[in-house]
């Protein structure tokens, strides 16, 4: 992008403040526009700096600190943003659907639609985009809820189980990032993050969601089994025959 914003172009693209901008101008954290005609002109790397200055704050750097992770190196900067996103951010991509769709995927009435609708907002398994639409943020989620209602369960009930669920992984998440900080980012960041270690920790991000799903998969089959012989084994026992008495 050539340098044709100004500087309240720049701000409606960046969702920043035009007094926010010259502040971070004022403390070096963004370079100068190039001026012409009087008039500043800002570019591609203006808006990138922005940005990547916002993720940092949501990352909990104050602009002190942001300063001199910048002026320290800007590969730092960008790789621990992109460490965030990486994190943080999921593969999946979302799904529109009607009012009227997920009414007949789900075999929800009219009647019961907005309490049921308004559960599944509050869980995070579909966002309302305005104009009887919603978004669906995990369309495989969505999958298996529609199975498990074609199966006899009340749509109702089964969001009751995926809040659940939902309790659980969270806190089995927490622990695998968790995991990841005190065991391999700490460390490392007390090393002063050294460059030829940047290499390990790219692919130590880049393997954490997987792994983690692996496990939780390999340890759900396990107690899986183990309920299902719970539940299952005792209602069996109560409907075999029962043993033949011998004759007398």
């Amino acid at each position: 992008m050539p340098a044709d914003l100004t500087i309240e172009q720049l701000a409606a693209q960046t969702g920043m403040s035009v007094r926010n901008i010259r502040a971070h101008q004022a403390r070096g954290l963004l370079d100068p526009p190039e001026v012409r005609l009087r008039v500043g002109y800002y570019g591609a790397d203006h808006v990138a700096r922005l940005k990547l200055i916002q993720e940092l704050q949501d990352d909990g750097f104050n602009l002190g600190g942001i300063k001199r992770l910048l002026a320290d190196d800007r590969t730092t900067a960008h790789r621990l943003a992109r460490f965030r996103q990486a994190l943080s951010d999921s593969a999946e991509p979302s799904q529109t659907l009607t009012v009227e769709e997920l009414g007949e995927r789900f075999r929800v009435s009219a009647e019961d639609a907005p309490k049921v609708l308004s559960r599944a907002e509050t869980l995070g398994v579909l966002v309302a985009a305005g104009e009887g639409r919603y978004e669906v943020p995990s369309p495989s989620l969505l999958a298996v809820a529609e199975q498990v209602v074609e199966r006899g369960v009340s749509l109702n009930e089964a969001l009751t189980v995926f809040k659940q669920v939902e309790l659980h992984c969270d806190a089995v998440a927490g622990a695998f990032v968790s995991l990841f900080m005190h065991e391999v980012w700490e460390p490392f960041e007390a090393a002063g993050m050294p460059a030829e270690r940047w290499a390990e920790i790219d692919e130590t991000i880049a393997r954490l969601r997987p792994v983690a799903t692996d496990a939780l998969v390999a340890i759900f089959g396990q107690r899986m089994s183990a309920q299902i012989d719970t539940a299952f084994g005792e209602r069996i026992r109560r409907l075999a025959p029962p043993p033949a008495q011998p004759a007398r």
